[in-house]
């Protein structure tokens, strides 16, 4: 099992490489390159707990509006990604519960991410497909900013699909891998 520091480095590499890099979120760039971006690593496999730390997360973020977005990294518990899943539906349900609707929502990445009816090993499931768990809380409103500045916002996920298809599973998997080499 990689240290802590690791798992935040690979994690790091993902965003840089293929987020960042392969302009899957055109808007990615900029809370990287100004540093706003939180990594907030959660090594517990309870569900309890997991969703203790989201809450105390989502609270941080309106404590501190200098960080932009977290990514909420679960090293261990989430393996599976239907049992991920349960944890999505549940930190959506939370979110809601807390009155952060409107405020946050929640962007979801899995090392097996397949989309709903999509083969295994379409491609195309690389565009949520990260190193480890990933629950990403976005401020809402900072993604209204900054889809006002991107021509066709609803066309993006098609884009990336598309994008990755064209790239081919082989060169994907590539990709993702090379975030936790080294």
């Amino acid at each position: 099992m990689p240290s802590d520091a690791e798992i935040i480095k690979h994690c790091q590499r993902w965003v840089l490489e293929l987020i960042v890099g392969l302009n899957f979120c055109p808007f990615a760039k900029s809370v990287v390159v100004n540093d706003s971006v939180r990594y907030k690593l959660v090594n517990d496999r309870d569900m309890a707990a997991c969703l203790m730390a989201l809450s105390d997360e989502m609270n941080h973020l309106i404590a501190d509006d200098t960080v932009e977005t977290t990514l909420m990294v679960f090293s261990v518990g989430f393996e599976s990604f239907e049992g991920y899943l349960d944890l999505l539906d549940i930190a959506n349900e939370l979110l809601v519960d807390e009155g952060h609707e409107g405020t946050f929502q929640l962007a979801s990445f899995h090392p097996d991410y397949c989309f709903d009816g999509q083969p295994y090993d379409d491609a195309a499931n690389y565009t949520n497909r990260s190193p480890y768990p990933i629950l990403h809380i976005i401020r809402e409103a900072s993604l209204e900013k900054a889809l006002a500045d991107v021509l066709s916002p609803e066309d993006i996920p098609n884009r990336n699909i598309e994008f990755a298809r064209n790239k081919g599973l082989e060169e994907m998997k590539s990709l993702l891998g090379s975030c936790v080499k080294g």
